[in-house]
C-alpha cells in the first residue's frame, strides 16, 4: 500500500492504523489507567498552553514521521505554524508522549523512538509508565544528542519544549494501578 492509498483507506476504517513502510498495523485500545493518565496530561497541557502558539493533541492525532511512516502518539504537541491548518496529520511536533505497557515498552523505547528522532522539530520524547509511577523524558540537548531525564514519585517533571513544570502526581491523579 502506498502512503496515499493508506491515507485514503484509513479514513474509511472503524479503528486507527499506523503505517510503516507500506504495511498497516491496527491500534489496540489502552487500559483505563492509560486513559486516565493521558487525560490528566492532555488537560494540564491544554490549560498550560492556552493563549500560546502551541496546541496539544491526544490519541486521534496522527503524526507523519516521514512519507512512509505514520504513528498515533498518545499525546503530541505542535507549536509550528505549518501544523495549524493540518487536517489528516501533524508533521512538526516538538513533544511526543507515549504510554508504556509490557507489550509495547521495547518497541516504544527502540524502533519507534528511532523513527521519531527523524522529526527535525522534535525536542522531547516522553515515556510514561501506565502500571506504576515513572516517567522517562528524552530531551535533545544543544549538541544534538538525546539525554534521558528520569522522574519518580515525588519529583517535579519538566517539559522544556513547552516550558511546563508539574508534580509527577498530577499525571497519576485518580489512577488505579493493576494489582
Amino acid at each position: 500500500m502506498t502512503p496515499q492509498e493508506y491515507l485514503e483507506w484509513e479514513v474509511r476504517q472503524e479503528i486507527k492504523y499506523e503505517y510503516i513502510d507500506g504495511e498497516v498495523f491496527a491500534m489496540t485500545g489502552g487500559t483505563l489507567p492509560h486513559n486516565d493518565i493521558a487525560l490528566n496530561l492532555a488537560s494540564a497541557l491544554k490549560s498550560h498552553l492556552r493563549g500560546s502558539s502551541c496546541i496539544p493533541f491526544m490519541t486521534a492525532a496522527k503524526v507523519a514521521v516521514s512519507e512512509n511512516t505514520f504513528h498515533y502518539p498518545d499525546v503530541v504537541v505542535s507549536c509550528d505554524e505549518r501544523d495549524k491548518q493540518a487536517i489528516q496529520f501533524l508533521q512538526y511536533p516538538c513533544l511526543i508522549v507515549e504510554f508504556l505497557s509490557p507489550s509495547t515498552e521495547a518497541y516504544d523505547r527502540g524502533a519507534k523512538f528511532t523513527r521519531y528522532r527523524r522529526i527535525e522539530t522534535l525536542q522531547e520524547y516522553v515515556l510514561i509508565d501506565a502500571e506504576k509511577i515513572g516517567v522517562d523524558c528524552f530531551r535533545l540537548n544543544d549538541r544534538g544528542l538525546w539525554e534521558l531525564h528520569p522522574y519518580e514519585a515525588g519529583d517535579e517533571v519538566q517539559l522544556t519544549s513547552v516550558d511546563f513544570r508539574f508534580p509527577i502526581a498530577l499525571l497519576y491523579e485518580n489512577v488505579q494501578f493493576p494489582t
